[in-house]
């Protein structure tokens, strides 16, 4: 009898995880299904690709969009800035075509929910703790046997995502996913000043200081040899396809591209969400410094053309 309990104890236990697992099968199948309903999309319709699985917004169809027109030789994905990785960019690409991936988060504890998740065992997923900067980023990717040309890269730090993706040079990835930020306009190329130690959340308490302009992403990536082809529809990630697999996809210019954010996440002092529309959230921080990316001045938010 004592045994009997003991299990229906640990099945109790157990109870949480296994919804969650059931339910993340559910969400697939029709991630699935959402998937072949979109795949006669156009190329470049971004608008009519987006739909959400693990994504935060519909960066799920987005990239099943791009994967199906660009040619991936080696289906790897690099992400980084994931927290748990519940929501992500390369979850769905993980879980519906067996990708192989890594993840990196600054955060041991997020780490370790990775490394409990079923998928980790399931999946040929690799996860770093690590606090990524411009300095460490290649030595990290290359430490995980990871170079050369790769399928995918996703950038989402809330900080510093302009400077190190301008410091990777271990990985060519044939897909680029990087966060901008809508407050600071679309063609001004500006980034906050780098700062190894950049947080969001303690660089204003507003939490609208971080990261760069679409411009700037613009402005790097055709230094690398990207073109951009598209933004989600919420005014956040912009999605880049190296120039020699570009294919049927059309190049878009930053002003055809770019998005303004609908969401509306600024913070008071206290840490409480304020709901400021996009023009008091850009009055609140007008009075902070950015580094024009393009030849080094610096400018304050409030004197961009926005």
């Amino acid at each position: 009898m004592i045994r009997k309990v003991s299990r229906f104890a640990m099945s109790l236990r157990q109870l949480p995880n296994l919804i969650v697992e059931r339910l993340d099968l559910v969400q697939e199948a029709l991630g699935r299904i959402e998937a072949r309903q979109t795949a006669s999309v156009h190329p470049g319709d971004f608008a009519n690709a987006e739909f959400k699985v693990s994504s935060q917004w519909g960066e799920d169809g987005i990239i099943e969009h791009l994967v199906r027109n660009v040619p991936i030789e080696h289906e790897i994905f690099v992400e980084f800035g994931v927290q748990d990785y519940r929501e992500a960019n390369t979850r769905f690409l993980l879980t519906n075509r067996n990708w192989s991936g890594l993840v990196i988060d600054g955060s041991p504890e997020n780490i370790a929910v990775v490394k409990q998740d079923s998928i980790y065992w399931r999946f040929n997923l690799k996860a770093e703790c690590a606090f990524v900067t411009r300095e460490n980023i290649d030595q990290i990717i290359a430490g995980q046997g990871i170079a050369g040309d790769i399928g995918l890269l996703s950038i989402d730090i809330d900080g510093n995502d302009y400077w190190v993706w301008e410091a990777i040079h271990s990985v060519s990835p044939r897909i680029v996913i990087a966060e901008y930020n809508a407050l600071f306009g679309a063609t001004a190329a500006v980034s906050v000043p780098y700062d190894p130690a950049f947080q969001r959340n303690s660089a204003h308490y507003s939490n609208l200081y971080w990261g760069c302009s679409l411009g700037a992403l613009v402005h790097l990536g055709k230094a690398k040899g990207y073109v951009l082809v598209g933004c989600n529809s919420a005014g956040n990630n912009a999605f880049f396809v190296r120039s020699d697999v570009l294919g049927p996809l059309p190049a878009q210019g930053v002003l055809d591209a770019f998005r303004a954010a609908k969401f509306r996440e600024s913070r008071n002092a206290d840490g409480s969400l304020s709901y400021l529309d996009q023009a008091k959230a850009a009055d609140a921080i007008s009075h902070l410094p950015l580094k024009d990316v393009t030849n080094g001045s610096q400018v304050l938010i409030g004197e961009l053309s926005l």
